[in-house]
């Protein structure tokens, strides 16, 4: 699905007349059309739902603006608004990530169905894939995003980023060897995914050692976000049994008042915690050979807003 360039010279203009009544409805409509497309994009770069929606709105502040008789394609001028606002952001982003109390891990998205039936687009916003990302500096990001996710021509990546396409064509390669280095070794199934958080929740919920053990990779990374407002290790525990004892030590203490259940996770199956009924902790997992190698766990109140309602997300 790749974006038609469009023309170099189609730049976002500033506003020099108020747009009309039929130009309104068109800039509505356009971006009605393309708004889980952006969303997703400016949620992948940033990996906060809420910053993501904030770009939404500074994108759509300069698109209503915009003469849409000289765009000729609005898709892609929309991805590049959104591209330019997300990459803003993304930079207070990183400073503000500086000062976070613990370990900063993605805002968890309950989403739809159709997510997970798009193997390419689960596989780009998967708790794994999302830290993968993060390691990345920003331009690296977008480019990364924009060309493997969104499948976009480098002309208009170039154009998104404010780069050359031949620069572009290198910070691309540049990001592809970072992300293979780094990402999990092949796409996981949502079975798979499944099993193993099955076998998570009965050991959890059993109190099981051995059988937390017997899922745990060796080297399993432990990884908890409650942003200093809820408790959660500050830094990453390592090793698998380490990361067995925690976790059940963890849980068992509120073990008459702790549920686990199934959810839709970013195109992935995750667990969800909940303590007196009330929603408490969101539980990730990465998955190498069939066993689990990270366990990220959300619990920061903030960034549990978007599993109250599914999030849909396009390419």
């Amino acid at each position: 699905m790749r974006v038609t360039p469009t023309r170099t010279d189609e730049r976002e203009k500033p506003v020099t007349s108020e747009p009309s009544g039929r130009e309104r409805d068109g800039a509505t409509e356009a971006f009605v059309a393309h708004r889980n497309l952006l969303f997703t994009v400016a949620y992948e770069m940033l990996g906060s739902a809420a910053d993501a929606e904030d770009v939404l709105q500074e994108t759509w502040l300069r698109w209503a603006g915009v003469d849409l008789a000289e765009v000729r394609d609005r898709r892609a001028y929309l991805v590049r608004i959104t591209t330019r606002q997300a990459l803003n952001r993304l930079r207070t982003l990183g400073r503000r990530k500086e000062s976070y109390v613990g370990s900063w891990l993605p805002e968890p998205l309950l989403t739809t169905p159709d997510v997970a039936e798009d193997v390419e687009l689960a596989d780009s916003v998967s708790m794994a894939m999302m830290l993968v990302l993060e390691t990345l500096s920003p331009t690296e990001r977008a480019v990364f995003v924009l060309r493997e996710v969104f499948d976009l021509g480098y002309d208009e990546i170039a154009e998104a980023v404010e780069k050359s396409p031949a620069a572009v064509r290198q910070i691309a390669h540049r990001a592809r060897a970072h992300v293979a280095a780094r990402r999990p070794r092949g796409v996981v199934s949502a079975a798979e995914s499944r099993q193993a958080l099955e076998a998570f929740r009965r050991a959890v919920e059993t109190g099981d050692l051995q059988g937390l053990l017997d899922i745990l990779s060796p080297d399993a990374v432990l990884l908890g976000d409650g942003g200093g407002v809820k408790q959660a290790v500050l830094r990453p525990v390592t090793g698998r049994d380490k990361v067995a004892r925690l976790v059940l030590g963890g849980l068992l203490k509120h073990a008459a008042s702790l549920s686990l259940g199934p959810a839709q996770v970013n195109g992935y199956p995750a667990l969800v915690v909940h303590l007196d009924g009330a929603l408490d902790t969101v539980v990730a997992v990465r998955l190498d050979e069939g066993r689990i190698t990270g366990l990220y766990a959300v619990r920061n109140p903030e960034k549990l807003s978007h599993m109250r309602r599914e999030t849909a997300l396009r390419r």
